[in-house]
């Protein structure tokens, strides 16, 4: 019987080749199903215009055995799999992963991604972090997995909360986004890969521009989130 949570992995992979975001077999998306304490993620190497919705693959976060699907998981799993160990409890249900150009290319840069405007600020609170790139010894022996582990080092060392900045820029390699379920991982997918054209276009009509000032990042930021969020509609007053 097919779920709630593959139907909404699916459509969350295919909102992602849709917006332009990956070519080719590039990327993934996973969400996870909380009560069986199983995530769901596109299988590897397959087209997204291919993919069935019995085509994800089940993972077990505890020991990160296959429980469902007949295909290879995405070779990005095991980060998936530390993220979802480590953030799980904070409300992390639905991960992403591109190659969209212009967030990797501060990937690759090694530059963090700074927040020089509202638009930032109101998905991303400051900067968008760089995590460093693994040793040799850490790629041979597990670097997917490490990848993920060094992900969280990374916020855990510098003090950052997975919920106020969903997004991180792997040195060399590509920009991880996440959110509270897999269609929102996508979101910020998208949020973060216009931020990252903005923040370009921005350094070269003025590479000396500063920040956006801590007042202005802190008010955008917080009216959408956190428990005094005022931008958008209640339940009660869209009747839902």
């Amino acid at each position: 019987m097919i779920s709630s949570i593959q139907e909404a992995v699916l459509a969350a992979n295919l909102r992602l080749a849709a917006s332009g975001l990956v070519h080719l077999t590039w990327g993934n998306v996973s969400g996870l199903d909380r009560d069986r304490g199983v995530f769901y993620i596109k299988p590897s190497g397959i087209d997204y215009a291919k993919l069935q919705v019995t085509d994800l693959v089940g993972i077990r976060v505890t020991d990160g055995a296959v429980v469902d699907g007949h295909l290879r998981p995405s070779s990005d799993t095991p980060t998936h799999l530390a993220l979802y160990r480590a953030w799980g409890n904070l409300g992390v249900g639905g991960i992403c992963h591109t190659h969209s150009v212009r967030a990797t290319a501060f990937a690759q840069a090694g530059r963090e991604l700074p927040c020089f405007g509202t638009t930032h600020a109101d998905h991303f609170f400051g900067p968008v972090p760089v995590c460093r790139d693994l040793t040799a010894a850490e790629v041979a022996e597990d670097y997917e997995g490490l990848t993920g582990a060094a992900i969280v080092s990374h916020f855990h060392q510098h003090h950052l909360n997975p919920v106020a900045m969903p997004a991180v820029l792997q040195a060399y390699h590509a920009p991880f986004t996440w959110g509270p379920h897999a269609d929102k991982a996508v979101e910020n997918a998208i949020a973060l890969e216009t931020c990252a054209d903005m923040a370009l276009q921005t350094l070269a009509l003025n590479p000396t521009r500063p920040p956006l000032p801590p007042h202005l990042l802190e008010k955008h930021h917080l009216r959408k989130h956190g428990p005094d969020a005022y931008y958008g509609q209640t339940k009660e007053s869209t009747g839902s």
